[in-house]
């Protein structure tokens, strides 16, 4: 912590220095500088809208992936038990098991008061737990046939989507949920620790069977939520509310989620023929939320 403390901009992890002493933070941007320095094999298709939509599956991985996860970890008494003692035992070097036990309830002491932030709360409960499931059901349905988000190879959206299951996969509660009703997609998340080049990113006229409700799913929830949570910063508010498919859901607004939100826009802007994402993205309930 004391290192980590000097080399940090930002209370973020993962943190990466490099030979010359470069600090980078958070997952995206270390990722995007490793691609640009060793390009081969590309996480990025050439075709402009699969890159686009790997893009916006990243993101939707990073923000709305981990609230999901988030949740599961630190909601039932036996999960976050569990996470914190593994992580007591990460930082403990030795067997003592007082200090391991007093490791272990600082860390979900500190968890647990960060769950309404994230937007794990009493009343939120509930959906959060459908968006899981319907989450589940989307991937198990396109990695039963795809080994990847975009094909044969992993792509920029693996990336940001595939640790929150591995993650979620590795506690109590949430591993039993995926077990059980998506085995394709664990298998992928774990695939994903080594992914490896088997094959060529396809076309959207070959993912779009699959991979389109994915993105509906990334229109009718992350966007929208992704959207008021930018508006309550702008607002000063400390509280927002937004309407998922047609049902409330409340928490605290977050700071750097509303930088990545313009990256995201940005990286839209960019694109140097949009007719065909267009397209894509009004049909998936998409584009509204990115002009």
């Amino acid at each position: 912590m004391e290192e980590f403390s000097k080399l940090a901009k930002l209370p973020l992890i993962p943190l990466v220095v490099t030979p010359s002493d470069e600090v980078l933070q958070d997952s995206t941007p270390i990722i995007e500088r490793i691609e640009s320095q060793y390009p081969s094999p590309s996480i990025h298709p050439q075709d402009e809208s699969l890159k686009f939509i790997s893009a916006l599956i990243e993101e939707y991985g990073d923000e709305w992936g981990n609230k999901l996860m988030f949740h599961f970890r630190w909601w039932h008494s036996d999960d976050r038990n569990a996470c914190a003692r593994v992580l007591a035992y990460s930082r403990i070097v030795g067997d003592d098991e007082d200090e391991i036990e007093k490791a272990t309830d600082s860390i979900a002491e500190r968890m647990v008061t960060r769950r309404y932030f994230t937007g794990s709360s009493k009343d939120n409960a509930p959906l959060l737990k459908r968006y899981l499931n319907e989450l589940l059901g989307l991937l198990e349905h396109h990695l039963s046939i795809h080994r990847y988000l975009l094909g044969g190879r992993p792509a920029f959206a693996d990336f940001g989507l595939a640790p929150q299951i591995y993650e979620l996969a590795s506690d109590p509660t949430g591993g039993g949920i995926i077990k059980n009703r998506a085995p394709h997609t664990l298998a992928w998340s774990q695939r994903m620790l080594e992914p490896r080049d088997e094959g060529d990113f396809l076309s959207w006229e070959k993912l779009e069977p699959t991979l389109g409700p994915l993105l509906h799913n990334v229109g009718n929830f992350f966007l929208p939520w992704s959207s008021a949570n930018t508006n309550a910063l702008k607002q000063n508010k400390t509280q927002f509310s937004v309407n998922l498919n047609n049902e409330k859901y409340t928490q605290q607004p977050q700071k750097y989620h509303a930088k990545s939100l313009e990256s995201l826009k940005k990286r839209f802007q960019e694109i140097r023929d949009p007719k065909q994402i267009k397209s894509i993205l009004t049909d998936y309930d998409c584009l509204q939320w990115l002009i």
